[in-house]
């Protein structure tokens, strides 16, 4: 998780996303950003929440109203950078599930958590469970930056 910037709760890493990128860029991205972690992006999302912006109306799957819908997915950190882009407005924190419960700042991230948990008991998942994005055939008009993350199925 991740400090807010000028605030002492935490997130995970989070933002809209560009107009020349997919969900999981942005998902993939921002957490390189925000936490200075690379790895493998679970391409399933484990929900999706809407809420209310306080910060920007402007980013992609916002209304001018300030509704947003919330996507988050899992990464299997393979990389922690020593530097990043944000590091100096965030802390980057690892925790275990049930301090990560306790302080995530939003409801919808701890539910997001705990599908989280859900997902992982019902399917036993291992790490054989997760692919490299470089065995995954043209998979539409573009393919996952491989700078950032790997997709699963």
């Amino acid at each position: 998780m991740v400090s807010s910037p000028n605030r002492h709760d935490l997130v995970f890493p989070k933002g809209g996303w560009e107009d020349d990128e997919t969900v999981l860029e942005a998902a993939s991205r921002e957490a390189m950003e925000e936490a200075g972690v690379k790895g493998i992006l679970r391409e399933d999302p484990l929900g999706v929440w809407e809420f209310r912006s306080k910060s920007s109306s402007m980013e992609a799957d916002c209304c001018l109203a300030g509704g947003c819908k919330g996507y988050m997915f899992a990464l299997e950190v393979k990389e922690e950078l020593a530097t990043w882009p944000e590091q100096e407005n965030r802390e980057r924190r690892w925790l275990n599930v049930k301090e990560a419960l306790e302080l995530c700042r939003y409801e919808w991230m701890q539910s997001a958590l705990e599908e989280f948990l859900r997902v992982m008991a019902e399917e036993g998942s291992t790490k054989e469970d997760f692919i490299d994005i470089s065995s995954i055939s043209n998979r539409g008009e573009r393919q996952i930056d491989p700078q950032y993350c790997s997709v699963v199925n």
